[in-house]
Order: structure tokens, then C-alpha cells, then sequence
């Protein structure tokens, strides 16, 4: 079954709506490719938790820049994490990948799986080496939203977004 490679005019919109609608779409790194059941919103301008809030460094650049580009950070000495840039250029809004089908639940998990580090920073997701795919479901997604996860400011939000099935497991796809 052929995928079309999301187009960036999906990224240019508002964080939320990004992030839920990411949910069951295809991320591909090479030979790897899985559904995506698990990501966190992280908004732009009044989100303590978001790593944007300070304004622009030479870190967090990428996510002031346009949508549609992967912003990779190291984490806890150990992890790497994938972010998805969205919202209008100038706009920091971010949604941090958490979990792919197949590939481990937790944002480091997911990466080391997938062969995807902080060389990949910036990388265009319209023209790879990293693409994310739609897949339409056939059937309605059931999202459950939660407050984020390891966060200590803006905890309160419900900002993580899961994609469960109409029986209560992970989707499968």
C-alpha cells in the first residue's frame, strides 16, 4: 500500500490539532517504519515545559524556523528525542514523538530502535531522510489526552496525546 509523505502545510498549523491528527500516521527512517501511538504537545510562547519558552538559542533554533523539521535533543545524558517543528514560521510550537508502533513506548526507546540521533537535527520530514506518512484508518481514532510526562512546569496540561483502539490496546496498523 503506497503512503503519500505528508506535505508541509500539515506541520504549519496549531500545535494541538498537529499532534492529534500525527496520531497513526507512518514515521520512516530508512528500513524502519511504524504507526504512531504516543506524542506530546509542547506550545508556543506560554508553555514553561516547552524548550522554546526561553526564546531562540543556538539549541532551539529549528523549532523558530519553518514547520516540518526535526528538532533532536539529548536527553539525561542517554537519550535522544524526536520533535516535530509546527505552527508558522516564527512560531516555536514543537510535538515530541513518544512512541511508534513496533519500536518501543518512551521517546528514547523509539530512536535508539530506529537508528535516528542527533545527526538527523533539522532534517526536512517533506524530503527525508526522516518522512512521516499518512494512513488513513478506516476506522475513527480513539485518542486518550493525559497531563505530559517527566515535566515539572506547565504539568498540569493535557498535552499528551495516546492513540488507543476501540478495545483499549494500542492500535494496530
Amino acid at each position: 500500500m503506497h503512503h503519500r509523505v505528508l506535505p508541509r502545510e500539515f506541520y504549519n498549523r496549531p500545535t494541538v490539532e498537529v499532534a492529534r491528527e500525527l496520531l497513526g500516521k507512518i514515521l520512516v527512517h530508512g528500513e524502519h517504519r511504524g504507526a504512531i501511538t504516543e506524542v506530546e504537545a509542547y506550545l508556543p510562547w506560554t508553555d514553561q515545559a516547552a524548550h522554546s519558552f526561553r526564546g531562540r538559542t543556538k539549541r532551539t533554533a529549528v523549532i523558530f524556523g519553518p514547520p516540518g523539521y526535526a528538532y533532536i535533543y539529548f536527553i539525561y545524558g542517554m537519550h535522544e528525542c524526536l520533535n516535530v517543528v509546527v505552527e508558522p514560521e516564527g512560531t516555536p510550537g514543537c510535538v515530541l514523538i513518544r512512541a511508534v508502533e513496533g519500536y518501543g513506548n518512551g521517546p528514547g526507546k523509539l530512536t535508539r530502535a530506529m537508528g535516528i540521533t542527533r545527526a538527523l537535527y533539522g532534517a526536512d520530514f517533506t524530503r527525508g531522510p526522516l518522512f512521516i506518512m499518512d494512513a488513513p484508518s478506516p476506522d475513527p481514532l480513539e485518542i486518550v489526552a493525559t497531563p505530559r510526562i517527566g515535566i515539572t512546569k506547565s504539568e498540569d496540561l493535557m498535552l499528551r496525546f495516546v492513540l488507543r483502539s476501540r478495545e483499549g490496546r494500542r492500535r494496530v496498523r
